[in-house]
């Protein structure tokens, strides 16, 4: 299998080829199960670990997740990219309404750019109602 796939894509390839001989959960309620299961190894290792520890439980929590897209047949690397662009667009909200104030989010603090990102989250999803 070719090492250099992005590591989301690779993973799912990895999944697939485990689930074809069996070796797969039947449902995503056992996969959210994992991924809880993973999260509190996560925070374990966050408070009470090594940071190599940390790296290799932050990987085994991208790789569950990874396994949550194939089963929900999402492609991981693609939204993933859609996600970004996504975050990228509200952050660009929230400076420009920043600026708009007289601002830079230095300047700010998380509340109130929390605040603008809920508006930018907000405006976006009636614009998609009104398609």
């Amino acid at each position: 299998m070719a090492l250099n796939l992005p590591g989301l894509t690779r993973a799912v390839k990895l999944q697939k080829r485990a689930a074809r001989v069996g070796f797969d959960w039947p449902s995503t309620g056992e996969v959210l199960a994992k991924i809880a299961e993973e999260t509190a190894e996560l925070v374990e290792a966050r408070d009470e670990l090594s940071q190599d520890e940390v790296f290799e439980e932050m990987g085994d929590l991208l790789f569950v997740m990874a396994n949550l897209a194939r089963h929900l047949d999402v492609e991981p690397e693609e939204a993933l990219r859609a996600a970004n662009a996504k975050f990228t667009r509200r952050f660009r909200a929230i400076e420009a309404e920043l600026a708009a104030r007289g601002k830079r989010p230095e300047d700010s603090d998380l509340a109130e750019m929390d605040a603008i990102w809920d508006a930018a989250k907000a405006a976006e999803k009636a614009a998609a109602k009104s398609k």
